[in-house]
């Protein structure tokens, strides 16, 4: 191109000068200035959590006792002192955080008593393990005839598979509900029963237990499972290093075979020949010697038909299970629908379409936003029946 050309389509430059392409080009760069700011690779995942809650604030106070009572049915009978009036209210708050292989229960009651029957132990799907740490206030629960004292910095560990009874001030609670599988330890010996964990290591509990409920509404995804294994992990250390355990020679006749025996019914459930002569042959044990481990669960095959109950009532609380009922008997290990059908009422008080419908009517509670628990499907009796036994809902 020649000269003049090039001249004539360039723009005049502001001084009236021949243009200076350098300039030109530094002052293109100081117009598109380069990000130095780094990029936000790995954005905060969103929280996970959004807790059940329910309180009797709301209610007029001869109404909060009786709501109370209501929505703990699925796990314990309470009365109030009987110094108090009944007319008094009761101001109780409860949330509870669903995450997937434990619950996390955050609790505030005035005094009262509680009792978890052997009719309600019998009749009902719950047989979890129970941790419970004071934040304030004191309690004292009885089973078998030993009492355990709760008081802020014990941790308490309770199986709900077994009848217990106590009373309590009032109290502020951090509670934990495990699924029983969870917290199968590596040894043969079995954890006992309504015990206060104390000591460096159930410190060092609590002080985990304090950050998580700090967190619970920040965690993602990707955090609950680590949260459940390390809660799982502090707890078997406590146990471990103290005597949470079974020692004496006369109470753990036959313990630590129920613990086999549990992980091979529960690893056996769908199995068609899951019978006496099998858990004596693959356990190498006598007839006689299981009769007399499993005689306080009304014999051994009351059990195994009771362990598959528990999974079948599970499955049917699940509302997001859409099997027939009488898949869901054939699934856990029943060869007849009616015989299901008839073992299941006997157990429960209620059929498999009762549980499947309306959950247990006679024991669920309501809660003050009945409008977004209805929309959800959830309810703190649903997590605590189908803990353990589907993912988080």
């Amino acid at each position: 191109m020649p000269d003049d050309e090039r001249s004539r389509l360039s723009p005049p430059h502001p001084d009236g000068g021949k243009r200076d392409d350098s300039k030109t080009v530094q002052v293109e760069r100081r117009r598109f200035p380069r990000d130095t700011k780094p990029p936000d690779e790995h954005p905060a995942p969103p929280p996970a959590l959004k807790p059940l809650r329910f309180s009797t604030r709301d209610l007029e106070p001869a109404q909060q006792f009786f709501a109370w009572q209501s929505y703990v049915a699925p796990l314990v009978d309470i009365r109030r002192p009987d110094s108090i009036p009944t007319d008094t209210g009761f101001v109780a708050d409860h949330a509870v955080w669903n995450l997937g292989g434990m619950l996390v229960v955050q609790q505030s009651t005035p005094a009262h008593s509680y009792m978890r029957s052997e009719a309600k132990v019998r009749s009902s799907p719950i047989d979890h393990w129970h941790i419970s740490v004071l934040r304030g206030g004191r309690t004292w629960t009885e089973v078998g005839g030993h009492v355990s004292e709760g008081e802020p910095g014990n941790v308490e560990l309770r199986s709900l598979g077994h009848p217990f009874r106590g009373r309590s001030t009032d109290a502020q609670t951090l509670s934990l509900y495990l699924p029983r599988e969870l917290l199968h330890p590596a040894s043969a010996v079995e954890i006992k029963n309504n015990i206060a964990l104390v000591g460096t290591r159930a410190k060092l509990l609590i002080d985990y237990l304090d950050g998580v409920e700090t967190k619970l509404a920040l965690l993602a995804e990707a955090d609950l499972s680590h949260v459940v294994q390390t809660v799982r992990d502090l707890i078997l250390a406590c146990v471990s290093s103290s005597s949470a355990h079974v020692s004496s020679p006369e109470q753990s006749s036959g313990l630590p075979l129920k613990e086999r025996v549990h992980r091979f019914v529960q690893h056996n459930l769908m199995s068609p020949d899951l019978t006496t002569d099998r858990l004596c042959r693959e356990l190498g044990v006598s007839r006689t010697r299981l009769y007399q481990a499993f005689e306080t669960d009304g014999g051994v095959h009351h059990y195994i038909q009771r362990r598959r109950l528990l999974s079948a009532h599970a499955a049917l609380s699940d509302t997001s299970n859409r099997q027939q009922i009488a898949d869901i008997a054939f699934a856990a290990g029943f060869s007849s629908a009616a015989h299901f059908s008839r073992a299941f009422s006997k157990e429960f008080g209620y059929s498999p379409r009762e549980a499947r419908t309306s959950g247990m009517p006679s024991n669920i509670g309501y809660s003050v936003e009945p409008v977004a628990e209805a929309e959800s499907g959830q309810s703190f009796d649903t997590w605590l029946r189908t803990l353990g036994h589907n993912r988080r809902a």
